[in-house]
């Protein structure tokens, strides 16, 4: 809009009302463009009024109203009034409804303005909104490891090839490969006792698959029963490929190797290069799976995870595997009420059974990102399972190494001219140090020789890559290549990937130093320092095969460690974190044919992987094994068993390690490393005595929390506290206990229920966190407990001396029929009343 200032001086003449039109004008349009300046976020906003899930179907005729008519109409209209509400109260084309979440969560995502986002607080009806978060992915031999094929297959139907019949693992990250083997629709027929007899016919109704690229109608084939993904949020705030990312298919691989820990088929050759490393198994290899693609190669958003859970809760999973999220708490908020942990509440009120990825921020302490009491976040450890190839020099040294690698010719019987990039280079630049591209090296010198490679800045900044050392490898015919630490930049950690080239990987800059010595010694150089003449020689071994020690489990360097936090100041909550451990480090599975996250491993059918984002499913798989054989269990039931059962000691009866922060080094592993300990699928199944919370439990441990209001906690969930005012959130029924804050004297409330059907004698010890500190007690000493019969306990607590550090402890319950119960303890006293 243009105007004219002499027109509008004869219009009016008046100074003061020409100033007071230039306002009128100017002051609009200066709102409208700092509006249209305000960057855009995704907002997710709760609701009042209950979900679908929980909702009572009206009283009228059941011909009229079916109950999953009745839901789908409540949909409907949840959505609808979502519309309404924002049509009402925000601006024309200042936003974009993202999702409207109804079956387990009453609310919404919208893609707005700060300034519209602020509009919605005050209107009646919303009770929370809170700015999306960026999510992140948290990244076989471990079924015999953990004792499956030969202690808990065989009770479960009939046996391996069974186990996890009849279960609905859902699972939450990048997608899936529907052509890989792992989730292959070629199972033998059904038990006697089923249902079906053949894979394509589904126990579980009809779940809906999303067709998309490389996803063609068909896909889900009865070992996949529903694939979709969930996009919406990405969209709107990252860069998506609609070529690729608009389908359940996993681009990434990440999905795929996660789905196949939890629920991949029975005994699937694992081959990759052309070289065997053995059977795939998922811990409950018959379970069928539900996928839900909520994570791309850009990244995510929180609104499509929360979606994604929403839709699992409507397709009745089982057990969901959730290896993806953020990695921080959210700010401004307590971390178990952020939208995320809400939903993961209200789907533990659904009866779905959570495995969470703890994390991948380890070693450093309350870096778990798993937060919440009723989400089990998982822990990451090794399996003693290692691959070792070995550097033979010309003068008979033996440097280890890493690397899946085939030996050079003659398997270390022949010797190789030894070569270092930098002496072959066309012009001295990290390029040719680093072996990055061809033509930076003298074809001539490193034909058929053994090329050493150095770790520089370009590994250090994340622009070289392994794969481009493979590249150049192949392009330059080298019989071999060695990738060495550079002590200008220390050691490196090295992940045991398939080369397609004899290589190997020398992490320890100590071992480098050997080598370097031992070439520098045998090269001949000019007057310049120019190389002229080599004797250097060197082979590598065979790297492919496994060697196997009795030291693991130890806890991940990587892996998250406790304690749980309440909040983004990292203050501890009296919340147990992580919950358990289990494998995590060196895991094969299944890896997508796309793959394009790791371009070492593109085209790979298999990939050996390591992260929190391992551990989780192998949880899940074993929950899903737990929920068959005893599916009246609830998920916190299922949880107690887990927990109570886990083993503190290594495969040689030692206490766990954890790694330290200094490479290769480890000390004595504490409950905020490995929670309550191994998982220990065998005794899972039989605990003896279990821990139960329900929906109701949970509510007033948010009530408890301190400095968190009643009102808060409603507009959160949509309940009320109870009349309580003496609660404390230690006294939330969980197979552990911790007291953040320990002042003077605290007695915490423990309920037990008997699972073994039969009567049993049990007598309670204590082992204490250092009785010196704290004086621990359970009463009563001794109890009998009929089959399912329940019983009270109470344990009390003393300070003796105040310390600001945690200390740890045990309470063990020993029953008449050989079943023990274990129950870690937190315990930080920091005053004496």
């Amino acid at each position: 809009m243009h105007f004219s200032f002499e027109i509008m001086k004869k219009i009016y003449p008046s100074k003061t009302n020409l100033l007071s039109l230039l306002l009128f004008l100017i002051i609009p349009a200066l709102v409208a463009t700092a509006s249209e300046m305000e960057e855009k976020a995704i907002y997710l906003v709760t609701m009042e009024g209950e979900p679908v899930a929980f909702r009572q179907a009206a009283a009228t005729p059941s011909k009229r109203h079916k109950p999953l008519q009745y839901k789908m109409e409540q949909a409907k209209l949840l959505a609808k009034s979502h519309d309404q509400l924002l049509e009402s109260n925000l601006d024309v084309e200042s936003y974009q409804k993202v999702y409207s979440f109804h079956h387990i969560i009453n609310g919404f995502a919208v893609h707005t303005t700060p300034a519209q986002a602020k509009r919605l607080e005050s209107v009646p009806g919303v009770l929370t909104i809170e700015k999306d978060r960026r999510a992140k992915l948290m990244t076989t031999y471990t079924p015999q490891f953990l004792g499956i094929p030969q202690r808990v297959w065989p009770q479960a139907m009939a046996g391996a090839k069974y186990g996890g019949q009849g279960m609905l693992i859902g699972v939450i990250d990048t997608g899936i490969d529907p052509n890989h083997p792992s989730f292959a629709c070629s199972e033998p027929p059904f038990p006697q006792n089923s249902t079906s007899d053949s894979c394509t016919a589904s126990l579980f109704g009809s779940l809906s698959c999303q067709p998309g690229p490389l996803f063609p109608p068909g896909s889900c084939n009865g070992k996949i029963v529903s694939a979709r993904f969930f996009a919406r949020g990405a969209a709107t705030t990252l860069p998506l490929n609609a070529s690729r990312d608009f389908t359940p298919f996993d681009e990434l691989g990440h999905g795929s190797h996660v789905a196949s820990i939890a629920a991949g088929n029975w005994g699937v050759p694992a081959v990759v290069n052309g070289f065997m490393y053995g059977f795939a198994s998922g811990m409950a290899p018959r379970a069928r799976l539900a996928v839900y693609k909520a994570l791309y190669p850009a990244g995510g958003n929180v609104a499509d995870i929360v979606s994604a859970i929403d839709q699992a809760a409507r397709d009745q999973v089982d057990v969901l595997v959730l290896s993806v999220g953020p990695d921080e708490p959210p700010e401004g908020i307590v971390s178990f009420m952020c939208i995320l942990d809400i939903a993961l509440l209200f789907a533990r009120r659904a009866g779905i059974f959570v495995a969470q990825a703890a994390g991948n921020q380890g070693p450093a302490a309350a870096t778990v990102s798993s937060f919440s009491p009723w989400a089990m976040g998982v822990a990451a450890s090794t399996t003693g399972r290692v691959y070792v190839p070995t550097l033979l020099t010309g003068d008979a040294h033996r440097l280890p190494g890493v690397g899946l690698t085939a030996p050079t010719p003659g398997n270390g019987l022949f010797q190789f001219k030894l070569i270092a990039a930098k002496d072959a280079a066309v012009k001295n630049s990290l390029d040719s140090e680093e072996c990055q591209f061809a033509d930076a090296l003298k074809p001539e010198l490193v034909i058929n020789s053994v090329v050493i490679c150095s770790f520089s800045q370009g590994f250090l900044n994340g622009t070289s890559s392994l794969a481009a050392i493979l590249d150049t490898a192949k392009a330059l015919h080298f019989i071999g290549f060695i990738f060495i630490a550079n002590p200008a930049y220390g050691d490196f950690v090295a992940h045991p990937l398939p080369f397609s080239v004899p290589g190997i990987m020398i992490p320890r800059v100590a071992d480098a130093q050997v080598l370097m010595a031992y070439y520098e010694n045998n090269t001949c150089r000019d007057e310049r320092g120019a190389a002229i003449s080599y004797r250097a020689t060197g082979a590598l071994t065979e790297g492919r095969h496994a060697f196997f020690s009795d030291d693991a489990p130890v806890v991940s360097r990587f892996s998250s460690r406790g304690p749980g936090v309440m909040d983004d100041q990292k203050n501890p909550a009296d919340v147990l974190k992580p919950d358990i451990l289990a494998p995590g480090a060196q895991i094969w599975a299944a890896w997508s044919s796309l793959g394009v996250s790791d371009p070492v491993l593109s085209g790979d059918d298999f990939a050996l992987l390591s992260g929190t984002s391992m551990a989780a499913p192998h949880v899940a798989g074993v929950a899903a094994l737990i929920k068959q054989l005893r599916p009246s269990w609830n998920p916190s039931m299922v949880a107690s068993a887990l927990s109570t059962t886990a083993l503190k000691h290594d495969r040689r009866g030692l206490p766990l390690q954890s790694q330290g922060s200094d490479l290769y080094s480890s000390r004595p592993s504490t409950p905020f490393d490995h929670g309550a300990g191994m998982v220990n699928p065998e005794a899972a199944l039989d605990p003896g005595l279990v821990f139960s919370a329900e929906f109701e439990d949970y509510v007033n441990f948010l009530c408890a929390l301190p400095n968190v209001t009643q009102a808060l906690v409603r507009s959160s969930t949509g309940m009320k506290c109870d009349a309580e005012s003496d609660r404390s959130p230690a006294d939330l029924n969980l197979p552990s206990v911790t007291i953040s804050a320990l002042r003077g004297h605290q007695t915490v409330k423990r309920s037990v229920r008997n699972v073994a059907g039969k009567a049993e004698t049990y007598l309670s010890s204590v082992r204490p966190p250092q009785p010196e500190v704290v004086e621990v007690s359970v009463h009563p000493e001794w109890f009998e407990i009929p089959g399912d019969g329940v019983q009270d306990l109470e344990i009390e607590f003393k300070v003796l001396q105040t310390s600001e550090s945690f200390a740890f402890g045990e309470i063990v319950l020993t029953g008449s029929l050989n079943h023990v119960v274990r129950l870690p303890l937190a315990i930080r006293p920091v005053g004496f009343g």
